[in-house]
Order: C-alpha cells, then sequence, then structure tokens
C-alpha cells in the first residue's frame, strides 16, 4: 500500500494519546511486548501500541507468515498483572496468523466504525496479494480450502443473472461463498478509497495548473479576466445543471450534459475530493449582497510625501473609502444606463403616437372625401408649414392602408393602379452629403411618382377578396410588424426609423449570448434590412440583402414567417412588379428544395402573398409552376397545406383563360393528397377560389361540375368494384362547389337587375344554410354582402312562386340536366356500400338546404316521386333490380325528406317508409334499401320516435310479410336506441309478435331478442327476453321447427361472444349442446346438414370466450364431440378443424387439473427461490460502483 493514505476520521494522533492518558488507558511497556513487536519486521508497529496511536501510520504491511509462535502468549502475560489486557494488535496477529480471515475483517470494520484503525488490518487486507489463489481451479471440498498458512481462496465471476444457483446463497449453503462477498466488498471500499486519494491529488494539481507568472500578470492587471480554472470550471457546470433540474429545465440539462460529457453531474466528488460542495445558485445569488466584495489591491502614488505626515489609521480607511466609492459609481452607472433606455423607447412611442394620430387624419379625410381608385398619402401645404415638417414627413406606405383600398377598388373597376404620391411645396435646404448618401437621396421615391401594379381582369366581389387574401398570414398589429409594415422612402424617415429601431437592436446586442435572443435581434433587424434593399443603388448588394432576409433565421417559427412574409408585401408594395419579379422571386426559388420545412414553408406562404403585387404573365407562368412543383414533390403536410392556400390565392388573380385545364388537375391532386390538411384547406381556399374563377369564364356548368360527374359515373362502370375513395373526394368536391353553383342562379336570374338595397329587407334566417366550411363558401361572401344576399333570396323565392322559371338558364340546367344525372348515378350502385349511401345523403341534404325548401318542394321532391312510384310493378321481384332495392330509397329518405323538421314533412318520411316498407314486403323483395335508411336514420336520436312509428305501423300491418319485416327492423334499430325507448317500446312490440299465429312471424323476432341480451344492461328486461327464448326452445310445439332452430343457433353464435357472461355460461352453452344432440338424431341428411353447419359457426365463435372448467367439462365439450360425430358423416374437412379444437380444449382441462395438484409445491418452491433472489438483490444493491464496473461483475471469468 502506496504512502498517504487519508486520514478519514480527522483526528490527529497526539490529541487521542492525550485522551487516552488522561483516562488511565495507558499499559505499560514490557520486554516482552517489545521482543513482539521486533519479531514482526523492521517496519510493524509495536505490540503493545495503542490502535489511536497508529491511526496516521503509513508502514507497509507487514509479513504474516514471519509472526512467532509465541506472540499471543507473550501477548496474553504481557505486563504481568490483573489489570495488563491484551492489546488489540496481538489479538489481530493471532487471528491472521491462525487463519481467521473473517474475524478478522470483523474486527477491522469495528474498529473503523469507532475510529481506531489498526495498521496491521488495514495493511493486511488491502494487499491484494493476500488473497490470491495458488491454483486456477476452486476447491471443490473442505480440504482444498483455506488451510493454515494458505491463501483465501478468491470468488469466481459470474456471467449472468439467469445463471445464478440462488440455492448457494441460501443460509444452508458453503461458507466459503459469504467469506468471498465479504472480501470482495472489503476489496471494493478500499479501491475506492484509492480513487478519492487519486482525484484529491488530481484536485491540488488542478488548482496550481496556472503558472505563477501569469498570475502575477492578472494580478498587475485588473482589467485582464483571470481566465477559468479547470477545478472552478467544473464546479460552476455542477451547480448550473443543478439548477436546471430543479427548475423544471430538463431538456436544457440533458443538452448541457452531453456537452460536457467529460463530467459526472450525480456526483459532486467528480468534482474533485475534499472540496465541501457550496450552495445552489440561487443560495448564492441571494447571499452575494450581503457579502462584502473583496478588496481590489491599490497602489498609493505620492511625491516627496512621508509616511510619519500621514494620519495613524490611513493605510486602513482608504482602501475601504475607495472600494464604497466605486461600488457607489458603478450603481450610478447603472442607473444612467436604465434611464437613457427609458427616454429612448418614450421617444419612440411618443413617435409611434404622432403617427397613428397623422394616420387617423388621414383616414378620416378619406371617409370625407369620395373614394377613389388609387391610394394617395400626400402631405398636405396648408396642414404642415415649411419651417416645421412631420416626423415622418408622410412619405410611408403602410400595408394595412393599401390592402383594404385595394379590396374596395377592385368592386369599382376592373383596371386599377395604386398610386404612392409623396409631394411637398416646401424648398429643401442646400446641404452637403457624402456620395453614398447622395446616392441614398438619388434613390428616393421622390424622383418618381407612382408604383403600377397589373391587376387581373376579374369581377371577384370585395367580401370574397378580403376573405381570400385572410389567408395570408402576415403581421402588422405589433409594434415591429407596424415597422415591418411600413418602409421609408426619404433620408429624414430614414433617420426617424433608425431612431425607432436601435433602442430596441442595442440591449439585444449585449445580451446577444443564447440562441432565443440571437432570433429576437434577427427580428428587430427585419425592418433595417428591408429599408436598406428597397432604397439600395446597387442591385447586387440589393440581391445579398433580400438573401440575408430569408436566411435571417434557420427555422423561422409562424410568427417569424409572418414578420418576414409582412415585409416581402410591404418592399412589393413599395418596389413595383418588376422588381419583385427580379429580386424577390429568385430568393423563392432558391429556397424550394431547402431540407428545413419551415423554408420550403415560407417560399409557399410568400408565393401567395406576393401573388398581387407580380406581372401577371409571371403570376400564371412562374409562380404556378412553382406551387405545382412543390404540391407533387414535397414531403411535409403542412407545406403542401400551404402550397394550397398559395394557389387558392393565386386562382383569385389569374385571368388566363388557358390555364383553366392546369387548375382543374391541381384541384384533382390535391383532393388526392394523403393528408387531411391539405384536402382541407383544398375545400377552404382552393375550391371556392377555382370555382369563382370557372363562373367568371362560364365554366363552372358547363366544364367543371359535368366533369366531376363524368368521373363518379366511370367509377360506377369500375371492373375492379368501386373505389370508395375516389368516390368520397368527387363528391366532396361537388358538395364544396354547392354555394358557387348556388350564387350563379342568384347573379344569372331574371330578377337580378332589380336586386336594390332599398327599404327593409328581411333578414336572413340564422338556419337558412349550413355552416359553411370557411368563409369563402359562404354565399352571402361570394354573392357581396349578407344585405344584398337577403334582397336577392327574397327575389328568388317569390320567381320560384310566382313567376316560374323561364329565361332562368342557370336553374334550368340545375333542373333538368344536374339533378337526373346525380339521380340516375345514384340508381345504379349497390346499397350494401354504407360509405356511398351516407356520401350522397349528406350531398343531397347539403344541396337541398342551400337552394331553399321552395326549390327542393317543386323541383326535387317531384323528380324522386316520379322514379319511386310506390307500386308492385316498380318492384321487380325476380331479379332483385328495381328501383326501390336501389340506394335511391334511403338517399331520398335521409337526404331529402329529412332537410326540414316540420310536421308536414315528418308525415311524408313516415309516409314514404311504410309505404316501401310495404311494397318491399308484398313483392317479396330484398329489404336491403329500408335497412340502409334504418341505419341511416337510426344515427340521429332525433329520428327513433318516428322509426318506432314506422315499425308499429308494420306490427298492427295485416299482412304476415310486413310484419315480418317489421320484426327484422327492429334489430337495426336496437343497437341505437336507448334503454328506456326498447323497454317501453321495442320489447312489448317484439312480444306481440313473438306470440304471432304466423310461425314465421315468431321466428323473425328471435334475431331482434339476441340484440337485445347484447346490448341491453337492465336485469328485468334481460329476464324477459330470456324467458321468451327459453319458451321457443323448450315448447314442444318448436321441436320439429328446423327454420326456428336455425335461427337461434345462428343469434347465438352472433350475439353469444359479446352478451352478459351469466347468460352465455347458464343459456347459450347447455341450449347449444342439446341442439348438437339432437342432431346428432336427426334423420333428414339436408337438415342435419344445415344445423350442424350453424353449430360449427357459434362453436368457432364461443371458442375465444372465457369457459370455466365446469362448464367446458359438462356443456362445450360434449357438444363439441356430438358436432364432430356429425361432421365425420357430412363434411370431413370440419372434422379435422373440430378435432384440434376438441384437443385443444381437453389440454386445458388437463393443465388446470396438473395445476391445482401442483400448487402447493409450487408456491413453495417459489417462496423458497423468492427468499435467495431476495438475498442476492440486496447484496447487489449495496454496490455502489459505475455502470462499467457493474457490468464487469456478469463478465465469464477467462
Amino acid at each position: 500500500m502506496a504512502a498517504g493514505n487519508v486520514n478519514p476520521f480527522n483526528v490527529s494522533d497526539s490529541e487521542e494519546e492525550a485522551e487516552q492518558r488522561r483516562d488511565g488507558v495507558d499499559t505499560e511497556r514490557s520486554s516482552s511486548d517489545e521482543a513482539q513487536g521486533h519479531s514482526l519486521g523492521p517496519f510493524s508497529p509495536p505490540a503493545y501500541s495503542e490502535p489511536a496511536a497508529l491511526l496516521s501510520s503509513n508502514r507497509t504491511s507487514p509479513n504474516v507468515d514471519g509472526i512467532p509462535a509465541s506472540a499471543a502468549a507473550v501477548a496474553g502475560i504481557g505486563g504481568g498483572g490483573a489489570e495488563t489486557r491484551v492489546s488489540l494488535d496481538a489479538i489481530a496477529a493471532q487471528l491472521l496468523r491462525d487463519q481467521y480471515i473473517l474475524t478478522a475483517l470483523e474486527l477491522h470494520t469495528e474498529l473503523l466504525e469507532a475510529g481506531r484503525e489498526l495498521p496491521r488490518l488495514r495493511d493486511y487486507f488491502s494487499n491484494p496479494g493476500n488473497f490470491e489463489r495458488q491454483s486456477g481451479t476452486p476447491p471443490a471440498s473442505k480440504e482444498q480450502g483455506v488451510g493454515p498458512g494458505g491463501p483465501l481462496n478468491r470468488a469466481g465471476s459470474i456471467s449472468t443473472l439467469d445463471s445464478l444457483d440462488f440455492a448457494r446463497y441460501s443460509d444452508d449453503g458453503n461458507r466459503e461463498s459469504d467469506e468471498r462477498v465479504a472480501v470482495l466488498e472489503f476489496e471494493l471500499r478500499k479501491a475506492k478509497e484509492t480513487i478519492q486519494a487519486l482525484r484529491a491529488n488530481l484536485t491540488r494539481a488542478a488548482e496550481c495548473e496556472i503558472p505563477s507568472q501569469e498570475r502575477k500578470n492578472y494580478k498587475s492587471s485588473p482589467e485582464i479576466q483571470e481566465p477559468i480554472r479547470p477545478l472552478e470550471k467544473r464546479a460552476l457546470n455542477f451547480l448550473v445543471n443543478e439548477y436546471l433540474l430543479k427548475n423544471e429545465y430538463k431538456l436544457t440539462s440533458i443538452t448541457f450534459s452531453d456537452e460536457n460529457d467529460d463530467q459526472d453531474f450525480e456526483l459532486w466528488d467528480d468534482v474533485g475530493l475534499n472540496i465541501p460542495k457550496p450552495p445552489d445558485l440561487l443560495q448564492l445569488y441571494r447571499n452575494c449582497g450581503n457579502s462584502l466584495s473583496l478588496h481590489r489591491e491599490t497602489v498609493d502614488v505620492a511625491v516627496n510625501v512621508d509616511p510619519n505626515d500621514l494620519p495613524g489609521d490611513y493605510f486602513t480607511q482608504e482602501p475601504v473609502l475607495q472600494t464604497e466609492a466605486v461600488q457607489q459609481q458603478e450603481v450610478v452607472q447603472e442607473l444612467e444606463y436604465q434611464i437613457s433606455l427609458l427616454n429612448s423607447e418614450k421617444q419612440s412611442l411618443a413617435e409611434q403616437i404622432k403617427k397613428l394620430q397623422s394616420d387617423i387624419q388621414a383616414l378620416q379625410r378619406k371617409v370625407s372625401s369620395e373614394p377613389t381608385s388609387t391610394v394617395k398619402l400626400i402631405q398636405s401645404k396648408e396642414d404642415t408649414p415649411c419651417g416645421n415638417p412631420p416626423l415622418d414627413n408622410g412619405q410611408y406606405l403602410d400595408i394595412r392602408g393599401v390592402t383594404e383600398m385595394d379590396s374596395s377598388s377592385n368592386a369599382n373597376t376592373t383596371e386599377t393602379s395604386i398610386t404612392t404620391t409623396a409631394t411637398t411645396d416646401c424648398t429643401e435646404s442646400t446641404t452637403t452629403a457624402t456620395q453614398p448618401y447622395s446616392k441614398l437621396k438619388s434613390q428616393s421615391p421622390q424622383g418618381k411618382t407612382s408604383v403600377q401594379f397589373d391587376q387581373p381582369n376579374r369581377k371577384l366581389s370585395p367580401a370574397f377578396h378580403q376573405a381570400l387574401l385572410s389567408f395570408c398570414r402576415m403581421s402588422a398589429d405589433s409594434r415591429l410588424g407596424s415597422e415591418v409594415s411600413r418602409i421609408a422612402d426619404s433620408e429624414q424617415s430614414v433617420m426617424l426609423m433608425l431612431g425607432r429601431c436601435l433602442p430596441h437592436i442595442v440591449p439585444n446586442v449585449l445580451l446577444a449570448k443564447r440562441e432565443r435572443m440571437v432570433v429576437h435581434l434577427c427580428q428587430e433587424l427585419i425592418p433595417l434590412i428591408l429599408c436598406t434593399a428597397c432604397l439600395h443603388p446597387e442591385p447586387k448588394e440589393r440581391d445579398q440583402l433580400l438573401h440575408i432576409l430569408f436566411n435571417l433565421i434557420k427555422r423561422p417559427d409562424d410568427e417569424q414567417r409572418q414578420m418576414i412574409l409582412t415585409g416581402c408585401v410591404a418592399f412589393a408594395q413599395h418596389v413595383g412588379p418588376t422588381r419583385v419579379e427580379a429580386e424577390l422571386l429568385p430568393q423563392c426559388w432558391e429556397q424550394i428544395n431547402h431540407k428545413y420545412p419551415e423554408r420550403r414553408l415560407l417560399v409557399a406562404e410568400a408565393c401567395g402573398a406576393l401573388a398581387p403585387y407580380l406581372p401577371k404573365e409571371i403570376r400564371s407562368s412562374l409562380v404556378l409552376s412553382m406551387l405545382q412543383q412543390m404540391l407533387a414533390e414535397d414531403k411535409a403536410d403542412m407545406v403542401r397545406e400551404a402550397v394550397v392556400k398559395s394557389l387558392g390565392i393565386i386562382m383569385g388573380y389569374i385571368d388566363d383563360p388557358d390555364k383553366y385545364s392546369q387548375g382543374f388537375e391541381l384541384m384533382l391532386l390535391s383532393l388526392g393528397d394523403p393528408s387531411e390538411r391539405v384536402v382541407s384547406a383544398t375545400h377552404q381556399v382552393f375550391i371556392p377560389a377555382f370555382a369563382a374563377w370557372c363562373t367568371e369564364l362560364g365554366n363552372l356548368q358547363s366544364q367543371l361540375i359535368p366533369s366531376l360527374l363524368t368521373r363518379i359515373e366511370k367509377l360506377l362502370k369500375g371492373e375492379y368494384g368501386l373505389d370508395e375513395h375516389k368516390l368520397h373526394m368527387y363528391l366532396s368536391a361537388l358538395q364544396s362547389l354547392i354555394p358557387s353553383l348556388f350564387a350563379v342562379l342568384l347573379q344569372n336570374a331574371p330578377f337580378t337587375s332589380r336586386a336594390k338595397l332599398q327599404g327593409d329587407v328581411p333578414p336572413i334566417e340564422v338556419t337558412r344554410f349550413p355552416r359553411p366550411a370557411s368563409p369563402l363558401q359562404d354565399v352571402a361572401t361570394i354573392v357581396g354582402s349578407r344585405e344584398q344576399l337577403a334582397v336577392l333570396l327574397q327575389l328568388h323565392d317569390h320567381q320560384l312562386q310566382h313567376e316560374g322559371t323561364t329565361g332562368w338558364d342557370s336553374l334550368l340546367w340545375v333542373v333538368n340536366q344536374f339533378l337526373p344525372q346525380l339521380i340516375d348515378i345514384i340508381g345504379r350502385f349497390n346499397v350494401a356500400s354504407s360509405t356511398c349511401v351516407h356520401e350522397f345523403c349528406r350531398f343531397f341534404w347539403r344541396l337541398c338546404r342551400t337552394f331553399g325548401k321552395i326549390f327542393t318542394n317543386t323541383k326535387v321532391k317531384p323528380q324522386f316521386q316520379e322514379i319511386l312510384r310506390l307500386s308492385e310493378e316498380n318492384v321487380d321481384a325476380s331479379a332483385g333490380n328495381g328501383i326501390l332495392t336501389k340506394a335511391t330509397v334511403p338517399i331520398y329518405a335521409t337526404g331529402v325528406l329529412t332537410c326540414y323538421n316540420q310536421d308536414e314533412d315528418r308525415k311524408l318520411l313516415v309516409g314514404f317508409l311504410e309505404d316501401v316498407m310495404t311494397t318491399l314486403s308484398l313483392s317479396h323483395a330484398p329489404l336491403d334499401s329500408l335497412k340502409a335508411s334504418f341505419v341511416e336514420l337510426g344515427a340521429n336520436p332525433v329520428y327513433h320516435e318516428l322509426l318506432l312509428t314506422v315499425l308499429w305501423y308494420g306490427v298492427v300491418h295485416t299482412s304476415a310479410l310486413v310484419r315480418c319485416t317489421a320484426a327484422r327492423m327492429f334489430e337495426l334499430l336496437v343497437k341505437g336506441v336507448n334503454e328506456t325507448l326498447v323497454a317501453q317500446r321495442v320489447v312489448p312490440a317484439l312480444i306481440t309478435l313473438s306470440s304471432d299465429p304466423e310461425i314465421s312471424v315468431r321466428i323473425s323476432t328471435i334475431p331482434a331478442f339476441g340484440t337485445i341480451m347484447e346490448t341491453v344492461t337492465q336485469k328485468e328486461l334481460l329476464e324477459r327476453v330470456k324467458m321468451q327464448l327459453a319458451s321457443f326452445l323448450e315448447d314442444p310445439q318448436y321441436q320439429d321447427q328446423h327454420s326456428l332452430h336455425m335461427e337461434i343457433i345462428k343469434t347465438f353464435g352472433r350475439v353469444g361472444p359479446n352478451a352478459e357472461p351469466r347468460f352465455r355460461d347458464e343459456f347459450v352453452l347447455p341450449h347449444l349442446h342439446k341442439l348438437a344432440v339432437c342432431n346428432n338424431q336427426q334423420t333428414v341428411e339436408s337438415k342435419r346438414i344445415d344445423i350442424a353447419t350453424q353449430l360449427f359457426e357459434a362453436y368457432s365463435a364461443l371458442s375465444c370466450c372465457f369457459i370455466s372448467e365446469e362448464l367446458m367439462v359438462n356443456h362445450f365439450l360434449p357438444g363439441l364431440r356430438c358436432l364432430r360425430t356429425d361432421m365425420e358423416r357430412l363434411s370431413p374437412e370440419h372434422e379435422v378443424i373440430l378435432s384440434s379444437m376438441i384437443k385443444e380444449c381437453e389440454i386445458k382441462v388437463e393443465n388446470k387439473g396438473i395445476g391445482e395438484a401442483q400448487g402447493s409445491i409450487s408456491i413453495a418452491a417459489s417462496l423458497v427461490g423468492e427468499d435467495a433472489k431476495t438475498k442476492f438483490l440486496s447484496k447487489m444493491g449495496q454496490l455502489t460502483t459505475s455502470g462499467a464496473m457493474l457490468a464487469n461483475v456478469f463478465q465469464r471469468k477467462k
């Protein structure tokens, strides 16, 4: 053991000796003791020495084999008196000589805990050589174990937890294993002490790492900060990580730990040994103001001053006074700096107030004057004298004002120009300026009078245009947004803008040490970059500045993108379409394939925001192609969603008729996108904007809607069945076109010229139209205003009721072409496709609600009623393809007759369903169309009472066929009806039918009874149903009713797995067993195979349920064996499956019996195993090694 062992108790030898001498514990030294001490070796401590005197000994280990045999005797009689006692060192030597290693280890541990360490024991147990094995083979018997003079065997390594023999660690195991564990624990403890001692040495070395000469340089130059020492860095890292964890900054703490992977933040000793842990950061912060700061080294310099002439306390008072003065001066400077910041912010706010006041005055002047198509921000000579120009010089272009006026100008004229004029009658004073400043003046828009933009030849209403532009997300409400949205265009306004922005930039520059502050600083730079890019004379520099703008933030979030878009729009309004095309669009093109989706999202949003300010040729070619490429290739959903919205804005400005086909393909591509976000954006923005353009082209009724109908018809003729996804895609597009179609009817009606806003107009009912998916699908937005729509609706209803449809071509197209084609389509697809039925029901419901009640009653219902002639001739019973068996019935009932919920509408619906039920029943036709109607209507609880009324009509009908149909319809209705209605209306009707004279009617009630058992929880209700089913099974009159038995078995197989377990165990399984036994005795082979097939299906379904052992033995297995007997003769392929099922069930039963028999043995064995396992894991829990060392424990020894 090397020298330099650490004293863990921090008690000096002299102090402890003094205490022992005061207590009279010292014993006299004897010659024999001395002889014994010298015999132990030249460096061994004397045997008579007290343990405390040896605490700090650093001597080498003694040679245990050299201890003489008389040592114990000499130690035992040393002193010669009764009061003389044996020294601890002699006892330790005797224990080591006789190889009582564990006893010596226990003595050593107790002495350590008492603070009285023996050097002999310490050196012996710290020497690994004392425990090395002589041979590589472990001792196999007690004779091969530890013998006198032989070393202690080391414990073998252990490979895995699974390879442990827990019996070895029980109390009855070999004593040798306990010895090995104890020795290994001691070795581990000594290794940790060695590591700590080495860390202490390393700590002291780290503290002295900086050369003394370098430290002198730092002290002589106080302005140069001394670099951080490694020890200080590790300590501060530990405190910072501790603060982050305590305050729930877990992700930041993880990142911080990864960046300092050479430090263990879970152990303070990793910083340095014997270094006390300081308080946490919060405590240091709170106490920093209470403690006096360290005095700086000061040097007083004087000429011809005698120290004797100075006051006596001069040298002690002067440094304190100077330190206090310096501290006060620093506080004053900090306060002055804060005051300057507040003053600058105050000035900035005052300037903003003045600017807002001037904006308000300008708006008031605009309101009072006649609106024009030109936006003029003119500085009035009467309002502003020449000697006192306004702060902003009236030369700002505000994006918000332009957007509003742009919308209003579109309503008045088709070709408008946005002109920004900044005039002044004041003569500019002659000033001397440098060349760059002269260039800046020359580029000022004072030299040019207006900026012309290409306005499309479109006729969108201002409300629709404004709603379309609202999808361009820009930020002009905040201070920074307001600053970005206006660009200074004169030297004085540039200076004012710098004066407003710099106070917000400078503090962020000083604090820009974290990423969040850097991002905020980048946002504050946007106005400066835009202003410089707008006014700079060099194109190359402008391109570089715009490149900086688009690359300013690596991954801009929503707010930052809005800020950049706001600046781009302000830039575009200021410089005109030519520079937008030449300078802004290339920046978008460069980022179209950027690796970050946020940057591609910025490009997609910029294309829509800049659409109004681009040349119309570029708008309909380059930008459209860019967006089409991103829609087809980009993998990010949010990027494609923004692309679709920007495409919608482009469709609001495009006026090239040749682009219609490209727009139609883009619509189909967007509708087929796998992301719901993209499809939703298509319905909200793109389709309404595309429909508005098609309306102006005259293509809505002639091309767009017919193209979608043609594609739906092709789907119905598909060879591989109906593609329900594509049908949903086309139908949803048609549904989004309904508001635009109705607006076309209103705007092209004979009364459109008479629609004037005069007098009181009745308001539109809140429920008149379905809720639109977006503002662009609102008919009022498409028409222009809600008041204008109210006038048109009033004239529309009057026209339909009194004047007819003569000359109303758009309405006649809907009545004579659109509706007949739709009705023909719904009569051609299979009613079993519930998804298609539901989609068409929604479409017709929205169509009828949008076009109004008068249109529905006079134009839609008559066409359906003409086709659905309720007579037996209209049902082809032989082929089963009559119109009443098609999807026309549920779509008419749910999509048309439920649009309006007044009494006459409900009566019409009830009558229609009753007639359909009667007609289908009497014609022996399939009931699929009636079932589909009940499923669609039953999904809405409002119609439950109405459907029960229809079924009661069938219950009391004179025809047994109608009563059978009513009984089967109850099965569909039970699942959605609440239990109160089931108890009051459904069960009484079913019990009435179950006592019907016709056996077929009684059989028809069985599926409904089974569904009640599956869905209802009321015990009284279940008992009533159980009694009724029992009467079917046990009544002698039903013993030979083959169809009844078939229906019961089929119902049991359907509802058994989901029914109440008690009902399944006590009723279903026993009766299935009885039916299987009876079927063995069936002589008619056809009936026998029918029952066997149904039993096979029922048992297959019930085999997945939990079945108790008693039921398995008494009913389930016997029933399966009976069924196997039938299948052996009738269906060998089923017999193989049944045999495997029977074998599985028998194995389960046997395993349960064996498990119960071995229960007590397994419990006892598990208890013993758990005890050994607990002991082992408790030992493992005592290990405090690192992960790497713990992993080595489970490696197999080589």
